[in-house]
């Protein structure tokens, strides 16, 4: 049985609701692209433009960073932050790096696993595009990377779900949720149509196509759990896949956050009434502003490693050499102890620890856990670029 009005070809073009035997209504998407077909009007063409030229600028910033490959460490940690926030997680960007590190302060939140998860799942599907492209083969891989030991381990990680799911307040059921994605039969053929959609040779602009598979995506939700941040990670895998971005460094999970009830009722409107030039729009407005602002810390990068790169040649004479290698290190990893400098240096720990002391000095190093020994360093003024309170 379906809902709504039915000569209204626009309303059930994303799909349409039937009835279940046991009373309420799930959802069947429509296969992509939609029927009738998006609709490029003036005004959205005009956002779609800004967001390619955008996403240009944010390509040739990255390329003038002196070792592009340093800086993805920390974008691709910036992403995980923040759509793990978005599905509940407490963890910081401070957090991550301190686990990464091997430290463990007082008061870190558990499931910083889930945000390390996070991170080896985006790395491990990057890894894999250049021999298997994005598809449901690749999704599940990254999907059982993502749920590895942390909670939603227990929901079948890798498989497609079989069983229902749904999408609601907490307390809420089938019969009372906000959304209810297809049934479990469903779900195999809806992500092979997406599939086949996300590789066939069209005409349609490509941000427009990675918009429409993300929230197809979203509205199939094959898994159990983990739906939003593997949807999330589709964006960026299907960016690189198509050369869009030479480097993961466009993290839309930002501008989601910022806007997160739009993001619910955007995805909620496609579903509703059909609404895909809404969300398109959104997305390609989320797509042109961080674009901009990732171009922007970019520049900031550039600007800070010239800063301290001076500041080490002035400052340290015969040292300097030591302190540029040691900067560069800090660009892949921003926290570092006396022992990893001894290590990268091949030098002694009186020497390390002496180094180490000059680049506190000049305020490029923090001391971060108060301890007297086994002390780690944080290049502060780095990872500040990134955390959420950052440039706009």
């Amino acid at each position: 049985m379906l809902n709504g009005d039915d000569n209204n070809p626009m309303r059930h073009r994303a799909g349409h609701y039937r009835q279940q035997p046991t009373g309420y209504r799930a959802f069947y998407p429509a296969p992509l692209p939609p029927t009738p077909e998006v609709a490029l009007g003036r005004e959205l063409q005009r956002i779609l433009s800004d967001a390619d030229r955008a996403l240009g600028r944010l390509n040739g910033s990255v390329d003038t960073l002196p070792n592009p490959d340093l800086f993805v460490y920390m974008y691709v940690r910036r992403e995980a932050v923040l759509s793990s926030q978005i599905e509940g997680t407490q963890s910081s960007l401070q957090d991550l790096l301190a686990e990464e590190a091997h430290v463990t302060p007082d008061g870190r939140p558990a499931d910083v696993a889930e945000v390390v998860n996070y991170v080896r799942a985006m790395n491990r599907g990057l890894a894999r595009l250049p021999e298997l492209p994005v598809s449901v083969r690749l999704i599940k891989e990254i999907h059982a990377e993502l749920l590895q030991g942390v909670r939603g381990s227990r929901l079948t990680p890798g498989e497609l779900r079989r069983s229902q799911n749904w999408i609601g307040p907490a307390g809420a059921g089938l019969n009372d949720a906000t959304f209810v994605p297809p049934p479990p039969e469903e779900v195999a053929g809806a992500l092979g149509a997406l599939e086949t959609f996300i590789h066939r040779d069209d005409s349609l602009p490509l941000l427009v196509k990675i918009g429409l598979a993300h929230a197809q995506f979203e509205t199939i939700h094959p898994f159990l759990d983990g739906n939003g941040r593997l949807g999330r990670l589709l964006i960026t895998f299907l960016l690189c896949e198509q050369r869009a971005l030479t480097k993961p460094v466009l993290y839309l999970s930002h501008y989601f956050k910022r806007h997160r009830e739009e993001y619910y009722a955007r995805l909620q409107a496609i579903r509703d009434e059909g609404d895909w030039e809404g969300w398109l729009t959104f997305f390609l407005l989320g797509v042109k502003d961080v674009s901009l602002q990732a171009a922007d810390t970019a520049r900031r990068i550039l600007e800070l490693r010239e800063s301290h790169r001076r500041a080490i040649t002035e400052q340290l004479g015969r040292a300097s050499g030591n302190g540029h290698r040691v900067l560069e290190h800090l660009y892949e990893r921003p926290i570092i102890s006396a022992s990893d400098v001894e290590t990268l240096l091949g030098i002694t720990f009186a020497g390390a620890n002496q180094l180490v002391a000059r680049l506190v000095g000049l305020g490029i190093l923090t001391e971060f856990t108060g301890r007297s020994r086994h002390r780690r360093f944080r290049y502060d003024a780095y990872v500040r670029l990134f955390e959420d309170n950052g440039p706009r």
